[in-house]
């Protein structure tokens, strides 16, 4: 099932179902070694995943580095490569760095610019972190709350749409890059994002998944409108619907609270009926709207990612849906896996 190839919206660029998450390889919260990087990207490559997902942040541009000197001597024209602008990376000291919460990151300070100068040289310098010779896909970063602030997010906002827009646009018209969007934590700075520009797609992290449905109220069907992509990041919400319910269950990176708990736990009886793994069903849920073509795993280790491609060819009965629905832990008209 991860195999299949889907193509992103209304452009030409095809990947597949699960996507490459290369966050974890940026050494966030802990190290990941050099060879275990390359394992996890060479298990993603050998298991037909044709999508990969990067950025400057992520580690500090170690992320970057590492996809790229795994994919280096793969054929270009075989995968979709993914990274972001609105951070410029400074040459500096380690002691003057502050990496959180990336472990042994690569030695330069992050700022963050959303200009179009900023933009430009945030792409090239991106292309030559990676050693390859384009980026598919580049989503403008982090232009939200939960990033910036109520007050600074209108600020970073208005900068992106006047700057960081019209430099994408430019490089898109210029056949530098493929497909731009914008890459948040919120469906709605994407919806903003949407009315404002002509976007090809988006990548929305733990904002729509199996137990947070909002995006489908305005956000996804102007994306269907539109025909713009939308990558889903995120879709575990940052571990309890891997883990479940279990005690010290993270959610949105911290601990989950007593009724994120309490929904995990309906949903989660809900798939030992049917005897489904928790994991398969949030894997599965995600990409089964239309708008979605791909799910982006990010993973720690080769077994994690061997769970995760295990768990999409998992078949899951129709009558799970529909009763994670009448138990009022699904929303109605949320698409389902047919």
């Amino acid at each position: 099932m991860h195999n299949t190839k889907l193509k992103l919206g209304r452009t030409n660029i095809e990947v597949t179902e699960m996507s490459f998450g290369a966050a974890p390889i940026g050494n966030i919260f802990r190290t990941i070694s050099e060879e275990d990087s390359r394992a996890m990207v060479d298990l993603a490559w050998d298991s037909g995943i044709r999508c990969y997902d990067t950025a400057p942040m992520y580690g500090h541009g170690l992320s970057e580095a590492r996809i790229g000197e795994s994919l280096r001597w793969k054929n270009r024209d075989e995968y979709t490569l993914v990274s972001k602008i609105g951070r410029v990376l400074h040459p500096a000291k380690r002691s003057e760095i502050d990496f959180t919460p990336w472990v042994d990151g690569l030695p330069f300070k992050v700022e963050f610019n959303y200009s179009y100068d900023g933009v430009m040289r945030a792409f090239e310098d991106s292309n030559q972190r990676l050693g390859l010779e384009h980026i598919d896909v580049a989503f403008i970063h982090d232009i939200d709350v939960f990033t910036h602030g109520e007050d600074q997010q209108k600020i970073h906002f208005k900068n992106a749409m006047d700057g960081a827009y019209k430099a994408l646009e430019n490089l898109r018209s210029n056949g530098h890059v493929s497909a731009i969007g914008v890459g948040v934590n919120e469906a709605e700075v994407c919806f903003d994002a949407l009315k404002h520009g002509d976007f090809d797609g988006f990548l929305l992290a733990g904002r729509y998944t199996l137990l947070e449905q909002d995006a489908l109220d305005d956000f996804l069907p102007l994306c269907e409108q539109r025909n713009a992509f939308v990558l889903v990041g995120g879709g575990f919400n940052s571990g309890i619907l891997a883990t479940g319910a279990v005690e010290g269950a993270k959610y949105n990176y911290a601990p989950a609270p007593d009724d994120i708990m309490k929904r995990v736990a309906g949903i989660e009886q809900v798939c030992k009926e049917f005897n489904v793994p928790l994991p398969a069903a949030a894997l599965q849920f995600v990409v089964a709207h239309p708008a979605v073509p791909s799910f982006i795993a990010g993973v720690r280790n080769t077994e994690q990612l061997q769970g995760n491609i295990d768990c999409m060819n998992i078949d899951i009965p129709s009558q799970l849906w529909q009763t994670l629905k009448d138990n009022g832990l699904l929303r109605k008209d949320a698409p389902t896996p047919a």
